[in-house]
């Protein structure tokens, strides 16, 4: 992919992690983000146009692992994690990430499903923490018309 898509005004999101080499495995193994520019405590990846970086705070891995989620709020009668991120994408390619996330043995907060299942929001969602914490939600519409729908 490109830089950016056209019209799209790209966001920058700064996120912790505890080991920048874990980070570059999850986000550009697992998640299959493009690198960008790195230094030995950051890297920049390309988050469908949109520029995240993972900064490594303290010294490594805290061989224990730590908990970033701040609270939860109810959702269609789950507990969703916030703060959160992610991407909304198309359904084949969320259908094939959560297949990529179930082979590399990830632990979902909450399993892929489909979410306001008959009203104008209906979606599929899931949730999942990186390696370091950070709880990322990634979603697909069947029309992305519905994004916003009320």
């Amino acid at each position: 992919m490109t830089a950016h898509s056209p019209g799209l005004v790209p966001f920058h999101l700064a996120i912790p992690v505890d080991d920048v080499d874990t980070a570059r495995e999850f986000y550009g193994k697992v998640l299959g983000f493009a690198q960008g520019r790195s230094d030995t405590k950051w890297i920049d990846w390309n988050f469908r146009g949109h520029q995240v970086v993972t900064h490594q705070v303290g010294d490594g891995p805290a061989k224990t692992p730590r908990d970033a989620v701040a609270g939860t709020n109810p959702v269609d009668g789950h507990q969703v994690p916030v703060p959160h991120f992610g991407l909304v994408l198309p359904v084949p390619e969320f259908q094939e990430l959560a297949e990529r996330l179930r082979a590399a043995g990830t632990d979902f907060v909450i399993e892929p499903y489909v979410r306001f299942e008959g009203e104008p929001g209906e979606q599929w969602t899931m949730f999942f923490l990186d390696p370091a914490g950070n709880a990322l939600e990634f979603k697909a519409f069947a029309d992305i018309e519905r994004l916003f729908a009320v």
